[in-house]
């Protein structure tokens, strides 16, 4: 039996990357996952990718999740279609670096849009639910430029924003069975990242190369290595554990 049988997972931004590796490692454990983009059909493609055990099932939800509107209905609509929810992964995310006189407000409000306000409008469609079933686990992702990065003013202040958020949950929550965590990663091998390194003019191994280079571990990670940590802090092996933010960067901020 997977640690997720009989559970109901929801991933924001899932149609690729971060998400989708997240979203694998719940089916692989036995849970239905729906996986929420942006793009419905992308969100559906993906969905039909996923190992799924047993009776599980998964669906793939179109909604920007930075609406309030697109949030609760995206939440109605896995709690009727898969019978309920149980895990919300708050993974949805996109960027627009620039140095800070650089970035126009356009800038900033989207950046801010995605990641915090998008976690809050998700968080409180799923909690409702949460708290009438007294449990549930949010998962929020963060990251290390949390601590300062520059050309990311926005992306910091948001990802900064998420460890005060998952914080304030873990107090406010936990008193009806809700664990409320998150993950910083470092530098994770994906399609945005490799984006980066096309904006920065170098080719994506060589960033990748610098990267492995610059932590203990020497390599970059990969989503599989966020989905571990996902799957334990989002299980009852965690029950014990919220409002807590753990770095999953390969020792990268350490000295």
């Amino acid at each position: 039996m997977g640690r997720y049988d009989g559970r109901v997972a929801v991933i924001t931004g899932a149609a690729q990357g971060i998400g989708f590796g997240t979203a694998t490692r719940f089916a692989e454990e036995g849970a239905s996952v729906a996986i929420v983009d942006l793009d419905e059909a992308s969100a559906a493609a993906a969905a039909e990718r996923l190992p799924l055990q047993g009776d599980a099932k998964a669906i793939g939800v179109g909604a920007d999740v930075s609406s309030t509107e697109a949030a609760e209905a995206a939440i109605a609509r896995v709690v009727e279609e898969l019978g309920g929810i149980h895990v919300l992964v708050n993974n949805a995310g996109i960027t627009r670096d620039n140095l800070l006189f650089k970035m126009t407000d356009e800038d900033w409000d989207l950046v801010i849009g995605v990641h915090l306000r998008g976690a809050f409008v998700m968080t409180r469609a799923a909690q409702k639910h949460f708290v009438e079933q007294k449990y549930g686990k949010i998962l929020n992702l963060s990251s290390v430029s949390a601590l300062g990065n520059r050309g990311q003013a926005n992306y910091s202040a948001a990802k900064m924003g998420i460890q005060g958020f998952t914080r304030t949950l873990g107090i406010e929550l936990g008193p009806f069975g809700i664990n409320a965590n998150a993950i910083a990663p470092g530098f994770i091998a994906t399609e945005m990242t490799d984006a980066t390194a096309r904006r920065l003019k170098m080719e994506p191994e060589e960033l990748r190369r610098l990267n492995a280079e610059a932590n203990p571990v020497r390599r970059v990670g990969e989503p599989a290595d966020i989905a571990a940590a996902a799957a334990f802090l989002c299980s009852d092996e965690a029950s014990y554990i919220t409002g807590q933010t753990l770095y999953v960067d390969g020792g990268a901020k350490l000295g």
